[in-house]
């Protein structure tokens, strides 16, 4: 292509044939009615959007949280303070940092984010006598009304969780003297199995471990409320056991998804778009390097190709391809969007009413 001034749009979605040529790339697209429609879908899924607790880590975008809001969604889930502050200033009335902590300055921060929106619920987690203790004397005796504290519990995964047991009933007790004990969480993220008799098999046995833990909790009149699940699990939870479940990975999807989760009829919404910079007779060199698409994932998995990704480097991929001209313009998705979306300040979003708008979001802020 020796004219650059008319690029050609390759590998994308039909709702992107209006992009604008005019954009520095990479960039992060953004489809708003794709959002609408997984959350519609993954609603049908778990039995109701009343039910949903989406994360919000996957697109960490108050525009995201305010349409969820205007569809129904009334509770999130966040990985970090800043997400917290983010989702309340969208105004969500219900949020839950979904990380046990025992850092001072974490802690002081979301007692602050909830004292300063009381009219909203404010829960975190605490998975040891430590986690308890340390939230004791943040709070030095004085709770706040519209804080809660969950116990997370650990379905095996080895991350983070106390134990599906007897014993764990101690921290819930803990937190009930305090005022402010307000359910349970668990997060079974280490269930991906792509057989869903397989995954349906492996949630059952932790349901029947959480429904004892919740009986015996209920005889001690102790909150039972459950949050549960994620992307691979949510539509597995039992309605009369988990009151949320959360996952997260619908909003944009991705191309692990799209591959491993069709029957959830879940479509990729979100992007990156690139310019093919360079080829030789058998790659083409594309300006979306490690900085701008999912780093988490091996590089040879980084985005769907159909052919070998060569090699990655910070700002360039070198990809098997023929047909590919220098100026190209190319819609990549990603494999892993959470930590796409992650690497930019802001989106250039298709909007449900048809034109193209930069939407601010949280990108790599904590």
């Amino acid at each position: 292509m020796s004219d650059l001034s008319s690029t050609t749009l390759r590998r994308a979605p039909s709702w992107a044939a209006s992009l604008p040529e005019d954009l520095q790339t990479p960039c992060f697209i953004v489809s708003e009615r794709g959002i609408v429609d997984n959350l519609y879908a993954t609603a049908r899924a778990c039995g109701g959007v009343e039910r949903l607790m989406p994360h919000v880590k996957t697109h960490r975008a108050g525009w995201v949280v305010e349409r969820l809001i205007r569809e129904g969604v009334a509770a999130f889930k966040a990985a970090t303070v800043a997400e917290v502050a983010m989702v309340l200033k969208a105004g969500a009335e219900h949020v839950v940092w979904a990380y046990p902590t025992v850092n001072p300055a974490h802690i002081r921060t979301l007692l602050a984010l909830a004292h300063a929106r009381p009219d909203t619920r404010v829960e975190a987690l605490v998975d040891s006598a430590a986690g308890v203790a340390a939230w004791r004397l943040a709070m030095n005796g004085a709770p706040l009304a519209n804080l809660a504290l969950r116990i997370d519990l650990d379905p095996d995964m080895g991350r983070t969780g106390a134990p599906i047991a007897a014993a764990t009933l101690q921290l819930a007790r803990e937190l009930a003297a305090l005022g402010c004990f307000g359910g349970w969480h668990v997060y079974d993220g280490h269930i991906h199995d792509l057989d869903i008799a397989t995954r349906r098999t492996r949630v059952a046995a932790i349901v029947e471990k959480v429904t004892a833990l919740m009986r015996a909790a209920d005889a001690e009149g102790l909150s039972t409320r459950l949050i549960a699940g994620g992307s691979y699990t949510f539509d597995l939870w039992p309605h009369t056991l988990a009151d949320f479940v959360s996952p997260g990975s619908w909003t944009y999807s991705s191309a692990q998804h799209d591959t491993e989760l069709p029957a959830l009829g879940w479509t990729p919404s979100a992007y990156v778009l690139a310019t093919v910079i360079s080829r030789t007779s058998t790659t083409a060199t594309l300006d979306a390097g490690s900085k701008a698409i999912s780093p988490d994932k091996l590089v040879a998995e980084r985005f769907r190709w159909d052919g070998k990704i060569v090699m990655m480097n910070e700002e360039h991929v070198v990809v098997e391809n023929s047909d590919l001209a220098v100026g190209d313009r190319v819609m990549l998705l990603p494999r892993h969007a959470c930590t796409s979306a992650y690497l930019y300040p802001s989106a250039l979003v298709l909007t449900t009413e048809g034109s193209w708008e930069v939407r601010e979001q949280l990108g790599s802020r904590r």
